[in-house]
């Protein structure tokens, strides 16, 4: 249903209103918009009587935001962003050919970056943006076609395919397996082990699944495997890594397997589109061909 139009401003109304909250001066947002600064407070006023909401407090010549305001500021900025990021899409790709796409950062740039190519050599006329995402959005306050997510088959709101298992294993640096000589599971806990912060468990399951002692396993903490694989490497302790993320380090020495102990994970990878987005011609292209690139890792 089409809201009333009394909750629907002016462009010219809101970008007026969002400059002066973000800079906290009419003189401000009006040499930002090229425009006098009484226009500016006019366009405000409008707002405000559309509104029917006081969005600041005037004090002499300065202006305040109003806790109303405060809150308005916040999902006005992301709707103008929203906006901007539209319009820069389609004049980038005027016949729509834009495939906006959610990604983790360690499994986008060691494994799909590298198959990216062959992709657009495919489909020429698709123009492909990567964010970074690491957690649960909700793709109804985002500018994005599809995510690649890890975990349990679950988000709310979009559909999910399956593109692949992963198996972790305990790497760490030659030195650092050298010095502590592992023979089984239960001597990592005598070595630093570093952890995930989006697998805070990883350790207790891997442990436990190892017949060890997973109880008050601590440790240094890292918000993405890439770091943690760099402190690995640098001898600050054991991180459980994806394997088929890391064969290169494995392949040059520079990291090691502390244990040949591997673990399947119970999640797996994923990628998840709104449901609304599900016929969009990019997308379709995509999925089609990430799901034929995926298929041995399922088999």
């Amino acid at each position: 249903m089409q809201p009333p139009r009394r909750f629907l401003p002016s462009l010219n109304l809101l970008s007026a209103f969002e400059a002066a909250a973000r800079t906290g001066s009419v003189t401000a947002a009006a040499r930002e918009l090229n425009l006098t600064q009484s226009a500016v407070s006019r366009q405000i006023r409008a707002l405000e009587e559309q509104l029917g909401v006081a969005l600041f407090h005037r004090e002499r010549q300065t202006i305040r935001l109003s806790p109303g305001g405060e809150a308005y500021a916040r999902d006005i900025r992301d709707a103008l962003r929203m906006i901007s990021t539209a319009s820069l899409t389609l004049k980038a790709n005027p016949l729509g050919g834009t495939l906006t796409l959610a990604i983790l950062p360690t499994f986008g740039t060691r494994w799909l970056a590298p198959r990216l190519p062959a992709f657009l050599k495919q489909h020429p006329g698709i123009t492909l943006n990567l964010v970074t995402k690491m957690s649960y959005f909700d793709f109804r306050l985002e500018p994005v076609d599809a995510a690649i997510h890890f975990g349990p088959p679950v988000w709310q709101g979009a559909e999910l395919a399956l593109l692949r298992g992963e198996t972790v294993v305990p790497a760490c640096s030659p030195g650092l397996r050298d010095l502590y000589a592992f023979r089984q599971a239960e001597d990592l806990r005598k070595a630093p082990l570093l952890h995930l912060a989006t697998r805070p468990d990883a350790w207790e399951r891997w442990l436990t699944g190892h017949g060890a002692d997973a109880e008050s396993v601590r440790g240094m903490l890292f918000d993405q495997f890439a770091t943690a694989a760099q402190a690995a490497m640098a001898g600050l302790g054991v991180a459980l890594l994806p394997e088929f993320l890391i064969e290169e380090e494995l392949a040059s020495g520079r990291l090691v397997k502390a244990l040949d102990r591997p673990m399947k994970s119970a999640e797996s990878y994923f990628l998840v589109w709104p449901r609304d987005r599900a016929t969009y011609p990019p997308l379709q292209a995509f999925r089609d061909w990430l799901l034929e690139e995926t298929a041995p890792e399922r088999s």
